[in-house]
Protein backbone atom coordinates (compact mmCIF):
# COMPACT_ATOMS: atom_id res chain seq x y z
CA UNK A 1 0.00 0.00 0.00
CA UNK A 2 1.18 3.38 -0.81
CA UNK A 3 1.46 6.45 1.69
CA UNK A 4 -1.17 8.52 -0.58
CA UNK A 5 -3.28 5.54 -0.69
CA UNK A 6 -3.01 4.87 3.53
CA UNK A 7 -3.38 8.86 4.05
CA UNK A 8 -5.85 8.99 1.88
CA UNK A 9 -7.97 5.75 4.14
CA UNK A 10 -6.90 7.47 6.75
CA UNK A 11 -9.07 10.44 5.95
CA UNK A 12 -12.30 8.58 4.43
CA UNK A 13 -12.48 6.29 7.98
CA UNK A 14 -11.88 9.90 9.99
CA UNK A 15 -14.81 11.05 7.74
CA UNK A 16 -17.14 7.78 8.21
CA UNK A 17 -16.22 8.49 12.13
CA UNK A 18 -17.44 12.09 12.16
CA UNK A 19 -21.03 10.50 10.39
CA UNK A 20 -21.11 7.96 13.05
CA UNK A 21 -20.30 9.87 16.15
CA UNK A 22 -17.13 8.08 16.89
CA UNK A 23 -14.50 11.01 17.59
CA UNK A 24 -12.04 8.29 19.39
CA UNK A 25 -12.08 5.41 16.58
CA UNK A 26 -11.13 8.92 14.79
CA UNK A 27 -8.09 9.91 16.53
CA UNK A 28 -6.78 6.61 17.70
CA UNK A 29 -7.42 4.06 14.41
CA UNK A 30 -3.94 5.06 12.67
CA UNK A 31 -2.06 4.61 16.01
CA UNK A 32 -3.98 1.50 16.72
CA UNK A 33 -3.34 -0.32 13.12
CA UNK A 34 0.42 0.63 13.58
CA UNK A 35 0.50 -1.18 17.29
CA UNK A 36 -1.51 -4.08 16.19
CA UNK A 37 1.18 -4.53 13.64
CA UNK A 38 4.03 -4.25 15.38
CA UNK A 39 2.42 -6.74 18.08
CA UNK A 40 0.87 -9.15 15.89
CA UNK A 41 -2.89 -8.81 16.52
CA UNK A 42 -5.44 -10.09 14.69
CA UNK A 43 -8.51 -8.03 13.22
CA UNK A 44 -10.56 -8.94 15.69
CA UNK A 45 -7.68 -7.70 18.13
CA UNK A 46 -7.80 -4.33 16.55
CA UNK A 47 -11.03 -4.30 16.70
CA UNK A 48 -11.31 -4.81 19.96
CA UNK A 49 -9.03 -2.03 21.01
CA UNK A 50 -10.64 0.47 18.72
CA UNK A 51 -13.90 0.28 20.19
CA UNK A 52 -12.53 -0.22 23.71
CA UNK A 53 -11.04 3.32 22.86
CA UNK A 54 -14.56 4.46 21.96
CA UNK A 55 -15.84 3.20 25.12
CA UNK A 56 -13.72 4.54 27.36
CA UNK A 57 -13.56 8.39 25.93
CA UNK A 58 -17.55 7.69 25.85
CA UNK A 59 -17.22 6.90 29.54
CA UNK A 60 -14.95 10.32 30.15
CA UNK A 61 -17.30 12.63 28.41
CA UNK A 62 -20.14 11.39 30.73
CA UNK A 63 -18.49 11.75 34.06
CA UNK A 64 -17.04 15.46 32.73
CA UNK A 65 -21.23 16.38 31.66
CA UNK A 66 -22.20 14.99 34.92
CA UNK A 67 -20.01 17.07 36.71
CA UNK A 68 -20.83 19.79 34.62
CA UNK A 69 -24.62 19.64 35.15
CA UNK A 70 -24.31 19.07 38.64
CA UNK A 71 -23.24 23.26 39.05
CA UNK A 72 -20.95 22.33 41.34
CA UNK A 73 -19.53 26.13 43.32
CA UNK A 74 -15.89 24.37 42.83
CA UNK A 75 -14.14 21.61 41.71
CA UNK A 76 -13.40 19.84 45.02
CA UNK A 77 -12.70 16.06 45.27
CA UNK A 78 -12.01 13.88 48.93
CA UNK A 79 -8.61 13.47 47.38
CA UNK A 80 -7.71 16.51 47.98
CA UNK A 81 -9.63 16.96 51.04
CA UNK A 82 -7.48 17.28 54.68
CA UNK A 83 -8.70 14.68 57.46
CA UNK A 84 -5.70 15.46 59.72
CA UNK A 85 -6.99 18.79 59.71
CA UNK A 86 -10.14 17.70 60.69
CA UNK A 87 -9.98 14.89 63.14
CA UNK A 88 -13.61 14.05 63.86
CA UNK A 89 -14.55 13.08 60.59
CA UNK A 90 -13.86 9.64 60.21
CA UNK A 91 -11.83 9.20 56.36
CA UNK A 92 -13.16 5.33 56.64
CA UNK A 93 -16.41 6.45 56.87
CA UNK A 94 -16.11 8.97 54.18
CA UNK A 95 -14.50 6.79 51.59
CA UNK A 96 -16.89 3.88 52.33
CA UNK A 97 -19.77 6.54 51.42
CA UNK A 98 -18.24 7.48 48.42
CA UNK A 99 -18.87 4.16 47.14
CA UNK A 100 -22.13 5.11 46.38
CA UNK A 101 -23.66 2.63 48.35
CA UNK A 102 -26.24 4.95 50.03
CA UNK A 103 -27.46 6.29 47.07
CA UNK A 104 -28.72 3.25 45.88
CA UNK A 105 -30.34 2.70 49.70
CA UNK A 106 -31.87 6.52 49.38
CA UNK A 107 -29.69 7.23 53.09
CA UNK A 108 -29.59 10.92 53.80
CA UNK A 109 -26.14 12.46 54.58
CA UNK A 110 -25.89 15.97 57.43
CA UNK A 111 -23.16 17.34 57.86
CA UNK A 112 -23.36 19.56 60.88
CA UNK A 113 -20.36 21.76 62.05
CA UNK A 114 -19.24 25.42 62.11
CA UNK A 115 -18.26 27.31 59.49
CA UNK A 116 -15.05 26.35 57.98
CA UNK A 117 -14.89 23.05 59.39
CA UNK A 118 -14.75 20.97 55.57
CA UNK A 119 -18.93 20.52 55.30
CA UNK A 120 -19.00 22.01 52.13
CA UNK A 121 -15.65 20.56 50.62
CA UNK A 122 -16.94 17.09 51.52
CA UNK A 123 -20.39 17.58 50.50
CA UNK A 124 -18.98 18.40 46.89
CA UNK A 125 -16.19 15.71 47.03
CA UNK A 126 -19.31 13.05 47.37
CA UNK A 127 -21.14 14.98 44.45
CA UNK A 128 -17.72 14.19 42.28
CA UNK A 129 -17.67 10.69 43.35
CA UNK A 130 -21.37 10.38 42.40
CA UNK A 131 -20.66 11.64 39.12
CA UNK A 132 -17.94 9.54 38.59
CA UNK A 133 -20.35 6.71 39.17
CA UNK A 134 -22.21 8.67 36.54
CA UNK A 135 -25.14 9.84 38.86
CA UNK A 136 -26.82 12.31 38.03
CA UNK A 137 -26.45 14.77 40.57
CA UNK A 138 -27.38 18.42 41.35
CA UNK A 139 -25.89 20.88 43.71
CA UNK A 140 -27.62 23.88 45.13
CA UNK A 141 -27.29 26.23 48.13
CA UNK A 142 -30.68 25.43 50.40
CA UNK A 143 -31.51 28.90 49.28
CA UNK A 144 -31.24 28.93 45.86
CA UNK A 145 -33.31 25.75 45.37
CA UNK A 146 -35.95 27.68 47.31
CA UNK A 147 -35.66 30.86 45.20
CA UNK A 148 -35.81 28.70 42.16
CA UNK A 149 -38.86 26.99 43.29
CA UNK A 150 -40.86 30.26 43.95
CA UNK A 151 -39.85 31.80 40.79
CA UNK A 152 -41.14 28.57 39.59
CA UNK A 153 -44.64 29.13 41.43
CA UNK A 154 -45.04 32.77 40.39
CA UNK A 155 -44.60 31.47 36.59
CA UNK A 156 -47.07 28.38 36.59
CA UNK A 157 -44.22 26.17 36.73
CA UNK A 158 -43.73 24.61 40.15
CA UNK A 159 -44.74 21.27 38.80
CA UNK A 160 -42.19 20.80 36.14
CA UNK A 161 -39.78 22.08 37.89
CA UNK A 162 -40.26 19.81 41.25
CA UNK A 163 -40.28 16.79 38.64
CA UNK A 164 -37.02 18.09 37.59
CA UNK A 165 -35.22 18.05 41.02
CA UNK A 166 -36.99 14.67 41.46
CA UNK A 167 -34.99 12.75 38.71
CA UNK A 168 -31.73 13.56 40.04
CA UNK A 169 -30.26 10.77 41.33
CA UNK A 170 -28.45 12.86 44.58
CA UNK A 171 -29.43 16.65 45.66
CA UNK A 172 -26.63 17.78 47.53
CA UNK A 173 -28.13 20.86 49.59
CA UNK A 174 -25.23 23.25 51.46
CA UNK A 175 -26.02 25.98 53.97
CA UNK A 176 -28.80 24.70 55.47
CA UNK A 177 -29.83 26.61 58.47
CA UNK A 178 -27.70 29.85 57.56
CA UNK A 179 -30.38 32.27 56.13
CA UNK A 180 -34.13 32.19 58.25
CA UNK A 181 -36.98 31.03 55.99
CA UNK A 182 -39.91 32.28 55.26
CA UNK A 183 -42.73 29.73 55.61
CA UNK A 184 -43.05 28.86 51.70
CA UNK A 185 -39.75 28.51 51.81
CA UNK A 186 -39.94 25.77 54.73
CA UNK A 187 -42.73 24.26 53.26
CA UNK A 188 -40.58 24.00 49.25
CA UNK A 189 -37.69 22.73 51.72
CA UNK A 190 -40.28 20.21 52.86
CA UNK A 191 -41.61 19.29 50.18
CA UNK A 192 -38.17 18.44 48.26
CA UNK A 193 -37.07 16.23 51.30
CA UNK A 194 -40.00 14.68 51.83
CA UNK A 195 -40.55 12.99 48.27
CA UNK A 196 -36.76 11.58 48.40
CA UNK A 197 -37.73 9.97 51.51
CA UNK A 198 -36.62 6.11 50.89
CA UNK A 199 -36.80 6.99 47.15
CA UNK A 200 -33.83 9.03 46.10
CA UNK A 201 -30.59 10.41 48.14
CA UNK A 202 -29.92 13.82 49.70
CA UNK A 203 -27.07 14.91 51.70
CA UNK A 204 -27.24 18.33 53.85
CA UNK A 205 -24.66 20.57 55.19
CA UNK A 206 -25.59 22.78 57.98
CA UNK A 207 -24.21 24.92 61.26
CA UNK A 208 -26.95 24.62 63.29
CA UNK A 209 -27.62 21.62 65.69
CA UNK A 210 -31.66 20.55 65.39
CA UNK A 211 -32.37 21.76 68.57
CA UNK A 212 -31.59 25.10 66.69
CA UNK A 213 -33.33 24.70 63.62
CA UNK A 214 -36.16 26.36 65.01
CA UNK A 215 -34.03 29.90 64.53
CA UNK A 216 -34.76 29.63 60.40
CA UNK A 217 -38.15 27.56 60.53
CA UNK A 218 -40.31 29.45 63.08
CA UNK A 219 -42.88 26.63 61.97
CA UNK A 220 -41.97 24.48 65.14
CA UNK A 221 -44.20 21.90 63.45
CA UNK A 222 -43.11 22.25 60.09
CA UNK A 223 -39.17 22.22 61.56
CA UNK A 224 -40.47 18.79 63.38
CA UNK A 225 -41.67 17.45 60.47
CA UNK A 226 -38.19 18.64 58.14
CA UNK A 227 -35.95 16.91 60.62
CA UNK A 228 -38.35 13.56 61.24
CA UNK A 229 -37.90 13.28 56.93
CA UNK A 230 -33.95 14.23 56.97
CA UNK A 231 -32.64 12.38 59.28
CA UNK A 232 -34.33 9.27 58.71
CA UNK A 233 -31.87 6.32 58.33
CA UNK A 234 -29.33 9.37 58.01
CA UNK A 235 -25.35 9.39 58.33
CA UNK A 236 -24.91 12.42 60.21
CA UNK A 237 -21.46 13.48 60.82
CA UNK A 238 -20.50 16.43 62.78
CA UNK A 239 -17.42 17.94 61.33
CA UNK A 240 -17.01 20.14 64.53
CA UNK A 241 -16.37 23.86 65.42
CA UNK A 242 -12.92 24.59 64.90
CA UNK A 243 -12.49 26.10 61.33
CA UNK A 244 -9.59 25.01 59.84
CA UNK A 245 -9.84 27.77 57.10
CA UNK A 246 -9.47 30.25 60.01
CA UNK A 247 -6.26 28.07 61.69
CA UNK A 248 -4.72 28.20 57.72
CA UNK A 249 -4.85 31.83 57.74
CA UNK A 250 -3.39 31.97 60.83
CA UNK A 251 -0.39 29.95 60.08
CA UNK A 252 0.50 31.55 56.65
CA UNK A 253 0.30 35.11 58.93
CA UNK A 254 2.63 34.04 60.83
CA UNK A 255 5.04 32.49 58.46
CA UNK A 256 4.97 35.92 57.05
CA UNK A 257 5.67 37.48 60.55
CA UNK A 258 8.54 35.18 60.93
CA UNK A 259 10.07 36.21 57.91
CA UNK A 260 9.59 39.80 57.92
CA UNK A 261 11.00 39.38 61.23
CA UNK A 262 14.11 37.56 60.02
CA UNK A 263 14.45 40.15 56.93
CA UNK A 264 13.90 43.29 59.06
CA UNK A 265 15.91 42.59 61.84
CA UNK A 266 19.10 44.82 62.41
CA UNK A 267 22.74 43.04 61.14
CA UNK A 268 24.87 41.94 63.80
CA UNK A 269 27.45 44.28 64.50
CA UNK A 270 30.98 43.91 63.24
CA UNK A 271 33.62 42.58 64.45
CA UNK A 272 36.45 44.99 65.90
CA UNK A 273 39.82 44.96 64.06
CA UNK A 274 42.91 44.10 66.13
CA UNK A 275 45.46 47.13 66.59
Amino acid sequence: MSAQTAVLEAATIRQQCKVLHLPAIAAQCTQLAEEAVRERRTHLGYLEALLQAELEEREHRLVERRIREAHLPRMKTLEEFNFAQCPKVSAQQIHELAEGGYIGRAEPIIFIGDSGTGKTHLLTGLAVAACRQKRRVRFATAAALINELVEAKHQLQLGRTMARWARYDLIALDEVGYVPLAEVGAEFLFQVVAERAEKAAVIVTTNLPFSEWTQVIPNARLCKALIDRITDRAHIIETGAESYRFRRTLEKRKGRTSVMNITSAPPPPAGKKGN
